[in-house]
C-alpha cells in the first residue's frame, strides 16, 4: 500500500482538491443489488436505499388518507403508475400497509422482514390504533400549540377573571 492509498482523507478529494461526494457515495453502493418483489403480474425494483423525498413525504403524510399523498411517496420507491394499478386490481388497505413495511424494511436492510413478519407488524399496528394506543391514519395527534392551549383555555373558563 502507498502512502495515498492509506491517507483516507485524501481519497475524499477530487482532483480540484474538493470533496467528491458523487465518487464516495457510488463506492459506498458497490455490491449493494436492488431488491424486486411481483405484485399483480408486475416485477418492481426497489431502490437500493430509502430516497430521502420518501422519507420526508412519510414523516409528513402518515396519517393523511388522500390517494394523492399515496401515490407521491409511492412514486419515490416503486414508481409512477404502481398505486393506480394496485388498486385497479384490488388491493386493500391492509395489503398496501403490508407492502409499505415490507418494502421500507427490505430498502433500509435487505432481508430483515418477510412478507409474513410484515403482516404481523401492520396487524399490531392496526390493533394498537383499535385500542387507542396510537393514532388512526387521517387523524393526528394533537400537536405541542395544541396541547399546550388547553390548559389555557381551562383555566380562563374557571374564572371570569372578574372579582366577586
Amino acid at each position: 500500500m502507498t502512502d495515498d492509498e492509506l491517507d483516507l482523507d485524501h481519497q475524499d478529494q477530487a482532483a480540484d482538491g474538493c470533496a467528491d461526494f458523487d465518487a464516495f457515495f457510488a463506492e459506498q453502493s458497490r455490491g449493494r443489488h436492488a431488491e424486486t418483489f411481483l405484485l399483480y403480474g408486475r416485477t418492481y425494483t426497489l431502490p437500493e436505499s430509502l430516497p430521502l423525498i420518501f422519507s420526508l413525504q412519510l414523516e409528513r403524510l402518515q396519517h393523511s388518507e388522500d390517494p394523492d399523498d399515496v401515490r407521491t411517496m409511492l412514486r419515490a420507491l416503486v414508481g409512477e403508475d404502481a398505486l393506480d394499478h394496485w388498486a385497479e386490481q384490488g388491493m386493500t388497505d391492509r395489503q398496501l400497509g403490508i407492502l409499505l413495511i415490507y418494502a421500507a424494511a427490505t430498502v433500509r436492510r435487505p432481508g430483515s422482514v418477510t412478507m409474513a413478519r410484515a403482516a404481523e407488524l401492520h396487524d399490531e399496528q392496526a390493533a394498537a390504533r383499535a385500542e387507542g394506543k396510537a393514532p388512526s391514519p387521517g387523524t393526528s395527534a394533537p400537536n405541542r400549540a395544541q396541547r399546550r392551549a388547553k390548559p389555557a383555555a381551562r383555566a380562563r373558563r374557571a374564572g371570569s377573571g372578574r372579582r366577586s
